[in-house]
């Protein structure tokens, strides 16, 4: 379509021209995503071949202390005259083959078995009879973590391996042209100065590992394990089994993949319209304050963000309380006052295939998200040119084409980002479903207790909290994320903001 074909188009046709246009290109989008991710494994890959054969390289060229080195660590370096950092190299390996023999060795040669088998502990009752019980001194879940964590320490120690032995080459090269190799004292100074920023980012790194590597690693290898209620002490790799269940299991004669597949759906329903009505609606309350010849403009944007001081949990209980079953709730004292009769009516439990559980569940999300989106909007559109809405005044536009030619491309290309954060923070929003209707109401047509109003990641803690189905809330958790997260950046990178995020037009 030519540009001069498109400005002629009205603000619909331009919305259904970029959706039809969104749709279309998606496929190539998505193909063009996953051959870069595919591109960026092969440069890693190639990487690493060319490391691997510096490495060999650097041996063979090496004198005998570096080729020593290759098996002491910081040999080459003491015995060039770097006598602290060479023993540091040293107690580093020292300590990490006595890790692997004391502690992480056992752990990791039964990774991959993971299943554990029992002692059997004989008890005398006292009266000519025995009780035979299990007895785990190993645990499979102790297996797990610490066989991963083992995995860990030995990633981490071939980094410092490679290093070392660079270092012995460096030294090596420095004797060789006739240079002293640098003094401990002097790299020290260089970690806070030229290295600073390698100094800064060690302890954030080191504690990423720590408590952020490690437990998701451990929750993605559980997916692929039986680990659950009735093997909670011994249990063992299955595959794919989890996720097959998803789709094509049962339960209590309800069917995984119809109830996945409902929730999907539903999931995707709430996070476009929990996502799109507090964008709008704050907007348009936001452009109100705004609009010249409103007074108290301070008063009301005051209101809303002492609103925002609440915590939202407390909302989302007292709104719960407020329209539940009870006759003395608010919403049945009303209902009582017009009928003239004691009113019971239960949002959470009506029939309606759940819709009406789901249209107020929006709603209480509504209520409780404008005011963030008003405090957000309230800057950018404080920060649009004045001239631009002149301009468009002289122009002869009104109100509606100021707002659909100015105010809303211009939010956009601000906030598109946010927006795209907002989806995916919305999908994975358990507060609003959880405090408010627990997944009510809940249906025999769905497995594991879920209800009409459960999310992914609700259906996520009931299976793992409720049912400690473990290893198929993992699962359900690796889909979820793989989802968001391709989702998150195909669309990020079609985003005016991203290609073009220096300008604005």
């Amino acid at each position: 379509m030519k540009y001069v074909d498109y400005m002629q188009m009205n603000v619909f046709q331009r919305f259904w021209y970029k959706l039809k246009e969104f749709f279309r290109t998606l496929p190539a989008k998505t193909k063009a995503f996953f051959c870069a991710i595919g591109n960026a494994i092969k440069r890693v890959i190639c990487g690493i071949g060319r490391g691997i054969a510096d490495f060999f390289v650097g041996f063979v060229k090496g004198d005998i202390f570096t080729k020593i080195s290759y098996v002491i660590m910081g040999f080459g370096n003491i015995a060039r005259g770097q006598i602290i950092k060479g023993f540091i190299f040293f107690a580093l390996e020292a300590a990490y083959i006595a890790f692997m023999v004391f502690f992480g060795g056992f752990y990791l040669s039964q990774f991959f078995i993971l299943q554990v088998q029992p002692e059997i502990v004989v008890t005398d009752t006292g009266r000519g009879g025995v009780i035979e019980t299990l007895k785990y001194s190993v645990k499979s879940e102790h297996v797990l973590l610490y066989g991963i964590l083992a995995i860990l320490a030995t990633v981490a120690f071939l980094v410092l391996y490679v290093a070392s032995t660079k270092s012995a080459r460096k030294c090596e090269e420095a004797v060789k042209s006739g240079k002293k190799p640098a003094k401990f004292s002097q790299e020290l100074k260089d970690l806070l100065d030229s290295k600073f920023h390698t100094t800064l980012l060690s302890v954030p790194v080191i504690l990423i590992i720590v408590f952020v590597v490690l437990p998701l690693l451990f929750m993605i290898l559980m997916a692929f394990t039986n680990y659950g209620d009735k093997n909670i002490d011994s249990f063992k790799w299955v595959g794919l089994d989890n996720f097959a269940d998803i789709f094509f299991g049962s339960q209590g004669g309800a069917s995984m993949g119809y109830t996945f597949g409902n929730i999907v759906l539903w999931t995707l329903i709430w996070a476009v319209a929990a996502t799109f009505s507090n964008y709008i609606l704050g907007m348009v309350v936001a452009l109100m304050i705004n609009k010249k010849g409103i007074k108290f403009k301070k008063l009301w944007r005051t209101l809303f963000v002492i609103t925002i001081a609440v915590p939202q949990f407390v909302t989302l209980l007292l709104v719960s309380q407020m329209i539940n079953a009870s006759s003395t709730s608010p919403l049945n004292l009303i209902i009582s006052m017009f009928t003239g009769e004691q009113s019971q009516f239960d949002v959470f439990t009506q029939n309606y295939d759940g819709w009406i559980a789901r249209a107020a569940v929006i709603i209480i999300n509504i209520w409780v998200g404008i005011p963030y989106t008003i405090l957000m909007t309230t800057g950018i559109l404080m920060n649009i040119p004045e001239d631009l809405y002149e301009s468009a005044r002289i122009d002869g536009a009104g109100p509606v084409k100021s707002f659909t030619k100015i105010t809303l491309p211009y939010m956009l290309f601000v906030t598109t980002p946010h927006l795209i954060t907002t989806f995916i923070g919305n999908v994975n929003n358990f507060n609003v479903i959880f405090l408010v209707t627990g997944g009510q109401p809940v249906t025999n047509d769905y497995a594991m207790g879920s209800g009409k109003t459960d999310l992914l990641i609700t259906l996520l803690y009931k299976l793992s909290v409720d049912k400690t189905e473990y290893g198929l809330g993992a699962a359900i958790g690796i889909l979820v994320f793989i989802v968001c997260a391709t989702l998150s950046l195909i669309t990020f990178n079609m985003t005016k903001s991203a290609k073009d995020e220096e300008a604005f037009s």
